[in-house]
């Protein structure tokens, strides 16, 4: 699925959720990045697939499901992301990653850690 397709699907989500006035997106990362309250929660990756923000833990449990590996950057294992694969998911599917990578920056938010903050506590297990 292409970048521009899948930062559709993403952005229409996110239109419609409780967080739209929230959003703000950019380019990054060859692709396009989803912010919720100023932190980066999820993106439609230049390298095919989702990019979704999570808890370091949460994101080592979350590659135990079908279609989801390791955020590699630069080829190491980036901490508390993953790599979704979009291509089989159906919309429910892909607004339950969506709701995952949101869920985990509001935890941020409520912590008040700063944004760009790794964040060490778990959110968005849900889903």
């Amino acid at each position: 699925m292409a970048d521009d397709a899948l930062a559709a699907r993403v952005r229409a989500l996110l239109a419609d959720g409780p967080d739209a006035a929230d959003v703000d997106e950019r380019r990054m990362f060859g692709g396009v990045a989803f912010l919720v309250g100023g932190r980066m929660a999820v993106a439609a990756s230049g390298q095919g697939g989702l990019m979704v923000r999570g808890a370091p833990e949460d994101a080592r449990i979350w590659q135990a499901e079908p279609g989801v590996g390791p955020l590699l950057m630069r080829g190491s294992p980036s901490r508390g992301w993953v790599l979704v694969d979009v291509d089989p998911l159906d919309d429910d599917a892909l607004e339950a990653w969506v709701a995952r990578g949101v869920a985990h920056v509001r935890v941020l938010a409520a912590e008040g850690a700063p944004r760009g903050s790794r964040g060490r506590r778990a959110a968005g297990r849900a889903g």
